[in-house]
């Protein structure tokens, strides 16, 4: 017991001292866990863990927030890395392997005719409405309610916002952070998803004004919700006949479902796309890429900027390069798709045995858990009054037993996923720990 509370003093004695310097302890708000009342400290992570700095090891389903998709401390991608620092770290400079991630990118998403490297999704999406604004001459965006596409001041709107929907109808525009001007307002039209009525009661009223349409292809910040591909190819149709640029924003939907990303998955290819976390792997990049006319709007062949010193930094495109090709390796999605089928199926096993009204639906190697339901969710609107409280009690009582899932608190319902080097044998032993997990849970409740 005693060396118990000596490990617990370090992961306190450290949450303590970062709180001294980094704002919540945190080096970014998405870490701070409110199911655990504290960040994470991870000392190392190894496949499908990770260790804290106490030295207890957990079976991960964060996976860095989705980044980690082929697993921690992955052989390639770490080879990669030390290629680079071999290299000599550079940044601010172009070499042949720019050219040749680009290239590969090319040959694997539809929409890549053209590739422009950035460093966050934030900025991807960002660069994207800019590029679409400078090619129609037009200012507004419209976005659907619930999809959440970066923390930059023309986006940050409605993604997680309460039930204010009206089918048919838009929605009136929610700032979902301090200090975002309440002029930009005017240059949002939110909509929700899967609403062909709203969406043309939105162009009827303003596709003279709309230079973009974005979306997440797979709703995966709320859960994995998906669209048809009817849906789906409505939407482009639309945006074709407006003139209006469409935009996927495949952050954490690429490479979940296929080496084609969501937009091979229903079979409609995007104008543009932002592309990020698990395209190298954890090592910080982001990709935007879209058809050849458009992206050659941007600086220098067009007059629509972007740059950065550390955009495609030698580091992310090696291990770019390492990820992607490990992905298109014949078999790789067999793989996924049976670990996906064991996973969620298995848990929804446990919730009904034990009887947690609670209901896991993923697609591909990413996934969401919708407490509060027992069927699954084909909606933003369903998902607002799910339980957050035993959704936190999960997280904790999951955490006790070894496994980590991240909680997202109040804002979303959140992402969890699996990574390329979890084994069914990691599986069967995560559903044996999540098991006891509910028991324990359901204990406490009763």
């Amino acid at each position: 017991m005693a060396t118990e509370q000596v490990k617990v003093l370090k992961s306190v004695e450290l949450g303590n001292d970062a709180r001294q310097y980094l704002p919540g302890g945190v080096g970014a708000s998405a870490r701070y866990n409110p199911a655990l009342g504290t960040a994470l400290y991870v000392s190392r992570g190894e496949g499908g863990r990770i260790w804290d700095v106490d030295g207890r090891s957990y079976l991960d389903f964060n996976l860095s927030h989705g980044a980690t998709f082929l697993g921690h401390h992955h052989p390639a991608t770490t080879a990669a890395v030390r290629e680079a620092l071999d290299r000599g770290a550079i940044c601010g400079y172009d070499s042949p392997s720019h050219t040749e991630f680009a290239k590969l990118l090319n040959q694997t998403i539809p929409a890549a005719e053209r590739v422009r490297f950035c460093n966050s999704g934030s900025e991807a999406t960002l660069t994207a409405i800019r590029l679409a604004r400078a090619m129609t001459g037009r200012q507004k965006v419209l976005k659907f309610w619930g999809h959440f596409h970066g923390l930059h001041d023309y986006v940050l709107y409605n993604a997680h916002s309460p039930n204010s929907a009206t089918p048919g109808q838009l929605i009136a525009p929610n700032r979902e952070s301090a200090g975002i001007p309440p002029e930009l307002d005017s240059l949002m039209i939110v909509i929700p998803w899967k609403d062909p009525e709203a969406l043309d009661l939105a162009l009827r009223l303003h596709a003279h004004e709309i230079a973009a349409v974005i979306m997440e292809p797979i709703n995966y910040n709320q859960g994995c919700i998906m669209a048809s591909k009817e849906y789906m190819q409505a939407v482009r149709n639309r945006c074709d006949e407006h003139g209006i640029v469409l935009i996927y924003d495949e952050v954490l939907s690429a490479f979940r479902t296929g080496p084609d990303c969501a937009q091979g998955y229903y079979g409609v290819t995007p104008d543009l796309c932002s592309i990020g976390k698990a395209v190298a792997n954890g090592v910080p990049i982001a990709v935007l890429a879209g058809r050849a006319r458009i992206m050659d709007g941007l600086a220098p062949v067009g007059e629509a900027a972007h740059s950065g010193t550390f955009s495609g930094h030698l580091f992310a495109i090696l291990a770019g390069l390492a990820a992607v090709n490990e992905i298109r390796r014949p078999g790789f999605y067999d793989r996924i798709e049976a670990l996906a089928n064991r996973l969620y199926s298995g848990l929804n096993r446990i919730f009904l045995r034990h009887g947690l009204t609670a209901y896991a639906q993923g697609l591909g190697a990413r996934f969401g858990i919708h407490f509060g339901k027992a069927a699954p969710v084909t909606n933003y609107a369903d998902t607002v009054n799910e339980d957050k409280s035993l959704a936190a009690q999960f997280i904790r009582a999951a955490f006790d037993r070894g496994v980590y899932f991240h909680d997202y608190g109040k804002l979303v319902t959140g992402h969890h996923g699996f990574s390329a080097a979890h084994t069914e044998a990691d599986i069967d032993e995560a559903l044996t720990r999540i098991d006891d997990a509910v028991a324990d849970l359901q204990r406490k409740r009763a």
